[in-house]
């Protein structure tokens, strides 16, 4: 049957062409529509693929500073901006002609252009060219992703103000730089700028950064950024901006009301993103959206118009790209006739910044909100070997545990390569595993992947770098 079926993806993403990709594979006439020339989404042209090229280029810079502890002294970096910009092209450019060629060997009709409903099997698609058609489907699957948001009382029109789009392009490299919003595009973006040479302040609403994450991670990183930054403001928010002959006059607000005013060469807001549903025409369907602007949608990724499905940003958080792909996954397989579901006990979240922090499952903060019971267990990286080795003891790796089963509920992890070193903990979450297993689990020494296993060992009072014998409980 499903050699019959002609299903369109709308949206080019991860999450998009994944499913796509799957859908070929599985027989099925497939079209995927998006407005770039290739298939990648937000992800590889203005997202994940840029800001880690660039992020890269900063680790090297901050590692070629440090290097003065260990004896060794390089001059001052010389920064072709023009040639750096081009290079970071040049990935997103091999990535998405990569991707476009996968999506022709698979036989996709991959359509440049931009699609709207006319009801629930036919979408009318204008094309680059202009030209508009209509198209039946058997099922249509959407994955359109999200948008900047923006604060519509600091919006204003000028090349000093950037966003987390226009901040990849490397416009410049600001003598200062203001950063609105303490998440983690800010803060990679931020740590970019940094290391180019820019004088980088951050402002932030609540009382700490990373919003969600559990601050014995976050207190690495903000312990990093503050000997890095400028200023890290709290509690703080940005009341007005102005440009002015030297960059931008912006007035910040404490949480007592008290007002200051400074001039910085660029600002970046970087506030977070939202679903993007706009141009869908989603009423002529019976697709349903809630207050928040995500699509409804069931685990089986269903929305409530049977021939409707819907992945990714659009129906809901966490808003990350290995989310949308298995969401998209499930959605065909679905489709397919395939009893599957998206039921995952993890979705690991990586924070980019220098340390990095990831974590996956529940963390402390999800777990006192449900009242779960919990004990935690942590490995400080200033007793591993390989973290000594690297110069950086600014780590930890922690477990959540259900006491009376020892099994993994959660891991958090803070330092170089935390972003690799979670899928570990993905595994054993998924796989229900206990920490008896990954106490036994023989991890290559010396790596920071035994920190995983330490940290294990230390529930136990059983760790062979930290002395803590497990308490006895009367």
């Amino acid at each position: 049957m499903s050699e019959q079926l002609k299903i369109c993806v709308i949206g080019a993403g991860p999450g998009g062409y994944a499913a796509a990709f799957l859908a070929a594979d599985l027989g099925m006439n497939v079209t995927l529509i998006d407005k770039e020339k290739n298939p990648g989404g937000v992800c590889l042209y203005r997202g994940c693929i840029p800001s880690k090229a660039l992020l890269h280029v900063a680790k090297l810079l901050s590692e070629t500073e440090e290097a003065k502890n260990w004896g060794i002294e390089f001059q001052k970096p010389k920064i072709d901006l023009d040639k750096l910009r081009d290079w970071k092209n040049k990935v997103v450019d091999k990535l998405t002609s990569g991707v476009g060629s996968v999506a022709k060997f698979r036989k996709v009709n991959f359509i440049q252009g931009t699609a709207a409903f006319k009801n629930s099997n036919t979408l009318t698609v204008e094309k680059k060219d202009g030209k508009k058609e209509e198209l039946q489907f058997d099922k249509i699957i959407i994955a359109t992703g999200s948008r900047i948001t923006t604060i519509p009382s600091l919006d204003m029109r000028s090349s000093r103000l950037l966003n987390s789009t226009s901040a990849l392009d490397l416009p410049a490299i600001p003598k200062s730089l203001l950063v609105i919003g303490g998440g983690y595009i800010g803060l990679e973006l931020g740590s970019v700028y940094q290391a180019l040479g820019s004088k980088v302040s951050v402002v932030e609403m609540l009382d700490g950064l990373l919003p969600g994450a559990d601050r014995d991670l976050v207190s690495h990183l903000s312990k990093r950024l503050k000997e890095k930054f400028d200023s890290i403001m709290l509690n703080s928010k940005v009341v007005e901006m102005k440009e002015v002959k030297d960059g931008i006059q912006v007035k910040i607000q404490d949480s007592e009301g008290k007002s200051s005013e400074n001039i910085y060469d660029y600002v970046l807001m970087s506030i977070g993103r939202r679903p993007d549903t706009s141009g869908l025409d989603l009423e002529t369907t019976k697709v349903k959206v809630n207050e928040r602007g995500w699509i409804k949608v069931n685990n089986q990724m269903k929305t409530d118009d049977p021939d409707i499905y819907a992945i990714g940003d659009i129906v809901g958080e966490p808003m990350l790209a290995h989310k949308a792909s298995h969401e998209g996954r499930v959605a065909v397989e679905v489709i397919a006739g395939h009893k599957s579901a998206f039921e995952p006990l993890a979705i690991p979240a990586v924070v980019f910044t220098d340390p990095e922090i990831a974590w996956a499952g529940l963390t402390e903060n999800q777990a006192k909100e449900k009242k779960i019971n919990y004990e935690v267990a942590k490995f400080p990286w200033a007793a591993s070997g390989r973290a000594v080795t690297l110069d950086r003891n600014d780590g930890v790796t922690k477990i959540l545990v259900e006491p009376s089963t020892q099994r993994i509920l959660g891991i958090g992890i803070c330092g170089p390569g935390a972003g690799e070193l979670i899928a570990e903990g993905v595994l054993a979450i998924e796989m229900g595993a206990n920490l008896t297993d990954l106490k036994l689990t023989i991890h290559p020494h010396p790596t920071l992947s035994e920190t995983l296993m330490e940290a294990a060992e230390v529930f136990f009072g059983q760790s062979t770098h930290v002395y803590r014998p497990k308490r006895v409980r009367l």
